[in-house]
């Protein structure tokens, strides 16, 4: 019973996220912009972001995309904002870690990932985990770390 409120929740909270994505739309004047295809569906997603102090000041997705990739998407720029490349760098591998069940600690994901952690029910669904790694993908990339040991290229 208590399994299937909480299939419920990850569900509704993924409606609710690419029903009304948060910072969705285009920024100009952007400090790094990347744009990535999901091999799997053929998604597409542009990601745009703006740097201040070191951190990242704005971000903005469009593109078109699955419900799960443009959750993801939504959940990303709510919880990187304000955050430098490092820390980005930790919660991208944190994220793909949890999704793809490599995680080799019992790690407090909500710690790093916040509102992101609910995508951990994508692990259910193997097809999706491409679409959910998507948007994480993207921030690493454009901020021009080196992608190596992250999943969902």
């Amino acid at each position: 019973m208590a399994l299937s409120r909480l299939d419920n929740l990850y569900r509704q909270m993924i409606l609710e996220h690419a029903d009304h994505p948060h910072h969705h739309g285009v920024l100009e004047n952007s400090d790094h912009q990347l744009e990535l295809r999901n091999p799997t569906c053929g998604d597409v997603l542009i990601l745009q972001l703006k740097m201040e102090d070191g951190k990242v000041s704005d971000i903005a997705f469009s593109g078109e995309g699955c419900t799960i990739s443009q959750a993801s998407a939504s959940m990303m720029t709510d919880e990187v904002i304000g955050k430098t490349p490092n820390e980005i760098e930790k919660m991208v591998v944190a994220f793909s870690d949890m999704v793809t069940g490599k995680a080799e600690t019992e790690e407090d994901y909500d710690e790093i990932l916040g509102d992101a952690s609910i995508l951990e029910g994508v692990a259910q669904f193997p097809a999706r985990i491409k679409c959910a790694t998507l948007a994480w993908k993207a921030i690493y990339q454009a901020l021009g770390e080196n992608n190596k040991g992250v999943d969902g290229q």
